[in-house]
């Protein structure tokens, strides 16, 4: 080979390099970036108050991800609009994975579709990991279903369709999950009922034992009032019955398999965080969940299920398809 033939090739391949780094090659920089990762504390936000069991399963998350990430993982609350807020400003957030969100169900798919001015939409978030899940119990008043005769959910349609208003439900609030789900069984069976929103779920469950509603569907933490017969269970939202309460009816058995919206809990970043920050998160949650203390902790509000993000980000297209639908027929808007 010439001279001039090695000062050629050499040329050709600076070039090609050039070209190759414009396109793309600074991700090299970018991945040892995030292999680094993480090089400072991480803060998990909470768009609800201390207590809530979002909190308790952020609060899990932290203290594991801590050792194993050796960095501190701090929770913050930041409440409000039914977690509109704290969620606007991670969806706000660089992608960087030092900025994540620990919520519920609603938050993520019922809020952009409700509000009239949503700072952010389902897709503005990464999915990690879909740690806890939940049916809803569809429950009555005992006394009340027994003067009525109601043992099923076939009764209750019935009785609703023969007295057109006069059934009353409660949820925690204009738009919450168990206010569509009741809106969605009303729709599907063709019935009339009047809605009592109250402030919170906990508020609707008492209002439903003290007989200032008739029905409710509940999360699965009603089901001690249930087992000491305050509450009487008719069907639960999965289409599968639950090892906690086996002799309850699905809402599918019951004729409505539309009704199987559940109460989720999980953690996300914001959309554009690198997949080696999603997957370590992810991996690292999954080892946090495993533990027998953590099971213990959530246990009772739900099943920990573990869902990876391509099972989360499926869940929730399939949910905001499905609310979309009832949120829009029953014109549910808040400003």
């Amino acid at each position: 080979m010439t001279t001039s033939d090695s000062r050629r090739n050499f040329l050709i391949t600076s070039a090609h390099l050039a070209v190759a780094s414009a396109l793309g090659l600074g991700s090299t920089a970018a991945f040892a970036q995030d292999k680094a990762w993480p090089t400072k504390a991480i803060k998990i936000i909470v768009p609800f108050p201390a207590g809530s069991i979002t909190d308790t399963m952020a609060r899990l998350l932290s203290d594991s991800l801590s050792k194993t990430l050796k960095q501190p993982v701090i929770v913050e609350n930041k409440g409000g609009a039914n977690g509109s807020i704290g969620a606007a400003e991670v969806a706000r957030s660089a992608p960087d994975g030092y900025t994540l969100l620990a919520t519920n169900s609603s938050s993520i798919t019922v809020n952009p579709l409700i509000y009239k001015n949503s700072q952010y939409k389902a897709k503005d978030f990464a999915p990690i990991a879909l740690v806890l899940d939940a049916p809803f119990i569809l429950n009555v008043n005992p006394e009340w279903a027994k003067k009525h005769a109601i043992e099923s959910v076939k009764d209750l349609v019935e009785y609703a369709r023969k007295n057109p208003g006069d059934l009353t439900y409660g949820s925690g609030g204009q738009g919450n999950l168990a206010h569509l789900a009741f809106a969605q069984l009303s729709n599907d069976a063709q019935f009339k009922a009047t809605h009592v929103p109250y402030k919170s779920a906990s508020q609707a469950s008492m209002a439903v034992m003290a007989g200032e509603v008739n029905t409710s569907f509940d999360t699965l933490a009603s089901a001690p009032q249930v087992a000491a017969g305050k509450l009487k269970a008719l069907a639960v939202t999965q289409k599968q019955r639950i090892s906690q309460m086996p002799d309850i009816p699905t809402m599918t058995e019951a004729g409505y398999p539309n009704i199987d919206v559940t109460f989720w809990l999980g953690l996300f970043a914001p959309a554009g965080t690198p997949a080696q920050i999603i997957d370590t998160l992810y991996e690292q949650s999954k080892r946090a969940m495993e533990q027998p203390a953590a099971n213990t902790s959530l246990s009772a509000q739900g099943i920990v299920v573990m869902r990876n993000p391509k099972e989360l980000s499926t869940r929730i297209g399939y949910e905001v398809e499905q609310l979309s639908h009832v949120v829009k027929r029953e014109n549910i808007v808040i400003d």
